[in-house]
Order: structure tokens, then C-alpha cells, then sequence
């Protein structure tokens, strides 16, 4: 799955420009924070696709807290959430 497909299967904005991060191969809690640095830097409007190896459980409430939209979908080999802001 790359980013364009991620954006067709989520709720997230498919024609807004990405951003892609991929953490697969970071340990905890390097994908949180690299995530949170990442929406630091973002323009408005502008779509954050990471790819995990897992669901990030731990995030969801700190996009809450900062007024970010996510939506996650997950396959075999990888999991993807698309984070933008609501």
C-alpha cells in the first residue's frame, strides 16, 4: 500500500498534498515522537501518511488533544493512518 492508496481508503483529504513517514522499522517510542515532530512542520492542509508495522495506540489520543482528523487501515504486510487536521 503507498500513500496514494492509503488516502483513497481513509476518510483523509485525497487531494491534499502528503507527507510520508515511515517508522516500520523504529522502536518504542521513536515512531511517537517522530510522528509528533512531523505534525509540528506541517502547512495547513497538508496530509501526514505513516506506515507502521502496528495500529500506533498510543498516538490517537495525542492527535485528539492537538486537533488532528486520523483515520488508520491495516493489511498483511502494513498499517497506515492518515493524520490531518479537522
Amino acid at each position: 500500500m503507498d500513500a496514494t492508496d492509503a488516502l483513497r481508503s481513509t476518510d483523509a483529504p485525497d487531494d491534499a498534498p502528503t507527507r510520508e513517514l515511515d517508522v516500520r522499522a523504529m522502536g518504542p517510542p521513536k515512531p511517537l515522537t517522530e510522528t509528533l515532530e512531523t505534525l509540528a512542520e506541517i502547512d495547513d492542509g497538508e496530509v501526514v501518511v505513516q506506515f507502521n508495522d502496528r495500529a500506533p495506540q498510543m498516538l490517537y489520543p495525542k492527535l485528539e488533544d492537538r486537533g488532528f482528523a486520523y483515520d488508520t487501515v491495516e493489511n498483511d504486510e502494513v498499517t497506515v493512518t492518515t493524520i490531518w487536521r479537522a
